[in-house]
């Protein structure tokens, strides 16, 4: 409330000064316009929120690659825009930069791991190159990882935008579209990891989007795979959560206006710090989001995507697996779960290393 309560100082000091120097008719008007003021600034402040989600839906409208990497997005005048606003989280309205993996080309994994991670975290990327991304051939199958990437943005974009370039000459596991990388386009990076392993990786069994801050054994994960009774189509499971209300304070990083979700609570979703789905759910994701108002929580919109195709997510075999946080490491107690939640990229390589050690965890 800050610009509001500036503006009213502001004219108090102005009007102290002026009451004594003005007849009392001309004083009379001056207050009533320096009113008129503070009114029309507290009401605009007190719409900064919902203009800053209206404006979601309108500047971060598709990107174009163009040598500048970046293009100025549709005017609001623009006929085709109110569609475009509509499907904003539609993949389709963004085109891939970086694409050159061999996943899913040269071979086909039964697991495929996504990371969506910022263009800038070249420490988480190597963190888990070095531990569970690694993880290659387990129990005989065979798992690949890669990194999805939006556009840098603020500072140097160009020098962040070579790095990326180069960085991905060095592995060849980075894949990148081109919308403004940010928490507020969550859902428009998800929806991307589908589109890609939709087009690119249809013929794998399982996919896993899994955030950059996570804990993953990949061991574990395997194991759950191939345990009797998991399905093979039309499964999506992690950790559960039911009845979740919609956050409505305009403070909070959660915030959804009711313009973008009406409902008072969400479907039942899989927690977005790792969810495992069978590759069919992908290409189901993707069309039934045509008809979906898109908002910017993007595991809750994965639910109401499951919702929207009369489906369910399924709980995992063991829910205790599909851990957020735990109160301190402990060997045994990570040799049995499947994720958990990290502090730091250097935390991920301590554990993994310690895990790995010979010897038997518990």
């Amino acid at each position: 409330m800050k610009d509001a309560s500036g503006a009213k100082e502001l004219a108090s000091a102005v009007m102290e000064i002026h009451t004594h120097q003005r007849p009392p008719i001309l004083r009379s008007t001056f207050k009533g316009l320096l009113l008129l003021a503070v009114i029309l600034i507290s009401i605009r402040y007190l719409s900064v929120n919902k203009d800053q989600w209206s404006n979601y839906l309108q500047s971060n409208m598709p990107l174009k690659q163009t040598n500048q990497i970046y293009r100025a997005p549709l005017p609001l005048e623009h006929p085709n825009r109110a569609f475009l606003q509509r499907h904003l989280a539609f993949p389709r309205n963004y085109h891939f930069i970086l694409d050159d993996t061999d996943v899913c080309r040269s071979n086909t994994p039964y697991l495929v791991l996504v990371v969506p991670v910022a263009p800038g975290n070249r420490k988480a990327r190597d963190a888990i190159r070095k531990t569970w991304g690694n993880e290659t051939l387990v129990q005989g199958e065979l798992i690949q990882t890669v990194f999805l990437l939006g556009l840098p943005s603020g500072g140097n974009i160009t020098e962040q935008q070579e790095r990326v370039r180069m960085e991905n000459l060095q592995y060849h596991d980075l894949i990148q579209s081109d919308f403004i990388d940010s928490y507020i386009n969550l859902t428009i990076k998800t929806m991307v990891i589908m589109d890609w392993l939709a087009t690119r990786c249809p013929n794998v069994s399982y996919a896993m989007k899994i955030d950059s801050d996570m804990f993953l054994n990949v061991e574990n994960l395997v194991s759950m795979l191939k345990s009797p009774g998991i399905p093979k189509e039309l499964y999506l499971t992690g950790m559960l959560m039911w009845n979740m209300p919609v956050i409505r304070d305009q403070s909070s990083k959660w915030y959804v206006p009711m313009e973008l979700f009406p409902d008072p609570h969400y479907p039942t979703y899989t927690l977005g710090m790792g969810y495992l789905f069978s590759i069919d759910l992908t290409s189901r994701f993707l069309e039934v989001s045509k008809s979906i108002e898109p908002f910017n929580i993007e595991d809750a919109y994965i639910g109401m995507c499951m919702k929207k195709l009369g489906l369910r997510p399924t709980e995992p075999p063991d829910p205790n697996q599909f851990r957020d946080y735990l109160d301190k490491y402990n060997r045994c107690t990570f040799s049995k779960i499947i994720t958990y939640i990290l502090g730091s990229s250097e935390e991920l390589v301590t554990y993994w290393t310690d895990l790995k050690k010979p010897g038997p965890p518990c």
